[in-house]
Formats: structure tokens, sequence, C-alpha cells
């Protein structure tokens, strides 16, 4: 049993350390050199405290109350939405509402000519609630099966539609890494924009260019208006109060998890989400997608690149790349759950 609780502690330890580490060279402490010295110096002083004789004990109830106090410190370090943007990521969404109109800022609608060459173009547009009628599952693959982009779509009347990104906010000259994004390094930005722009990114202008995957997702339009709402209100909140992004509990994955939890009998939690690549294949497993074909056939009929390089530019490019797309005749329909 002691040798048992004596590996537990060093497992603990051992995991802790490393995240303390993270958190000390991933701080606002400006100058890079310092950073890395008090990460390494704090990694060697823990494993010299606790290699050297004697009871651990104590040092054990010290190395936690240190470690307490980097977590207490790490929580301090402020989100913000006042930071030189990337160009992408540079205006703020946000909504206002009046009855079922539903006005929404900032939305991004950019034209290409690579992915880092663009005419930026922010636009308001006015959205009504009670013709919101289709959700949709949008998958971006770029290496292999297991990781993936997730956004969603919401369709009004298949004559609107708003897709919902969410994503890191980048400032200039800033890249992504994903150990970073454990750390508070990246504040969360929902990109809200029109289809020919995030779409259109990924299968036109990135290089090389990505899959993207379109799934009509069975359900109520009472619980798909409620989830819609969510993310009206979380977009705003961030306007307000920004937060963190987080690779691991507050992704472009588990944010939709989270933003369906609105609902009741929403989906549970699955170790798919992580492996966001599988999201498409839980939520068939669950009967929320078109049931008429097996996945791996749904799955090539939901590609959409060849269709979106068809359309391009058309102001119904939204229409034209769901041309032939399985359509689960139950959205409307679908008894609340």
């Amino acid at each position: 049993m002691r040798l048992l609780i004596a590996i537990l502690a060093a497992i603990v330890v051992f995991l802790t350390a490393a995240w303390a580490a993270g958190a000390i060279y991933y701080s606002p402490i400006p100058n890079e050199a310092l950073r890395t010295i008090v990460a390494v110096g704090f990694v060697i002083a823990t494993i010299v405290t606790f290699a050297l004789p004697g009871r651990r004990g104590p040092r054990l109830i010290g190395y936690f109350v240190i470690f307490a106090v980097i977590v207490v410190l790490w929580f301090q370090i402020p989100a913000s939405n006042s930071r030189d943007w990337q160009p992408d990521v540079a205006m703020t969404p946000y909504a206002t509402m009046d009855g079922d109109k539903i006005t929404i800022h900032n939305i991004r609608n950019f034209n290409y000519r690579s992915e880092t060459d663009f005419d930026p173009r922010w636009e308001t547009r006015v959205y009504d609630l009670s013709k919101l009628d289709s959700g949709d599952l949008i998958a971006v693959y770029w290496a292999g099966k297991p990781i993936a982009h997730i956004m969603v779509s919401f369709g009004f009347g298949d004559k609107d539609y708003l897709a919902v990104s969410i994503e890191t906010r980048k400032e200039k000259g800033e890249a992504y890494s994903t150990l970073a994004g454990f750390f508070r390094q990246y504040e969360l930005y929902y990109v809200v924009a029109d289809e020919r722009d995030v779409i259109r990114l990924r299968t036109t202008y990135r290089n090389p260019q990505e899959q993207v995957y379109i799934y009509r997702v069975k359900g109520s339009v009472k619980n798909l208006r409620r989830v819609f709402l969510d993310y009206v209100r979380s977009i705003n909140e961030s306007s307000e109060k920004p937060q963190f992004y987080n690779t691991l509990t507050t992704n472009c994955t588990t944010s939709v998890w989270l933003h369906t939890r609105i609902n009741p009998q929403s989906p549970p939690f699955s170790w798919k989400l992580l492996l966001s690549g599988y999201l498409p294949d839980y939520v068939y497993d669950l009967g929320r997608l078109d049931s008429t074909h097996p996945f791996a056939e749904l799955e090539k009929l939901s590609l959409v690149n060849a269709r979106a390089h068809a359309a391009d530019r058309d102001p119904a490019f939204s229409q034209r790349i769901r041309e032939g797309l399985p359509m689960p005749a139950s959205v409307p329909a679908q008894p609340d759950a």
C-alpha cells in the first residue's frame, strides 16, 4: 500500500510539475530567457527536493503549497479583446435582439485571393429566429482522420446561412501552438461568417487545400433555436468579457458540445469529442444524421470541395454546395429531444 501511494504521489508530482513548468514558460513575463530559466529551475528544484533522503511528507506539502500559488497566479492572467489582432479576427462580433429579429454585427465575409491576401469585409445582417429551421455540422480535415476543425451553420429557410467557427484569436505575428493552447496564450474567438468565407477559405485558398464535409443534422426546431440563442449569448458574453481558448477543454469541438447542453437529452460526453475527427461518426451513431446510408457512404456524399470550387463567389454558394446532400426529413418535425 505504501508503495502504491508513493507511485501515485510520484505521478501526480510529475504531472503537476510539468504543467507548472509550462505555465511559467508561457506566463506574461516578457523575457523569454528568464521564463525558460525559471521553468527549468522549478523542474530541477522539484526533482532535487524529492530525490534527497529523509521524510518526504513535509516536502510534499510544501511542494503543493508552491504549486497552488502558481495556479492562483495563472488564473489571474486576464483575457482581452484589445490587442493588435491579425486582420481576420480584428473585429469582435456581437448581436442585438428585438423579438425574433436578431441583428448580428461584424459578420466576416472576406474576398480572398489567397489565405493571407484578402479584402476585409465586415457586415451587419438581420436574421429572423422564426425562420431558423436547419443546423449543419461542418468538419474540416487536413491531417488524417483523428483531428478535424468543427464548425456549425444555421439555415434560415434555405435562403440565408450563418456559419460559426470557434477558433483561437491570434495577434499579429503570432502562430498557433497546440502546447501553448493549454496555457492561456490565445483568446477564444467566435468567427461569425458567411459560408463563402469560412468554407471557401479552406476548400480553395489554403495550401494545401483542406477537405470540408457538411452533415445535415436531425433535431427539433425548438432545440435548434435554443442552441442558436445560446451561441448568440456566448458571442455577446465574449464581446464584453473575453475568455481563453484551451486546447483540451475549450476548443472548437468541446465548445460546440457545451452549446448543445442547453437542451434536454443532449449528447453525452464521448472520447470522440477529444479526437474531433470522429465527431461526425459519433453524431451518426446517436441517430442525428441521415440513416438511409451507411456512414462511409454518407461521408463521401458530404464532401463539398468540388461543389465549393464550382460555386466559388456565387451568391447562391450555400445552396449549391448542399445539392445532393442527404437531408434528414425529420428536421422540422422531430420531437423535442
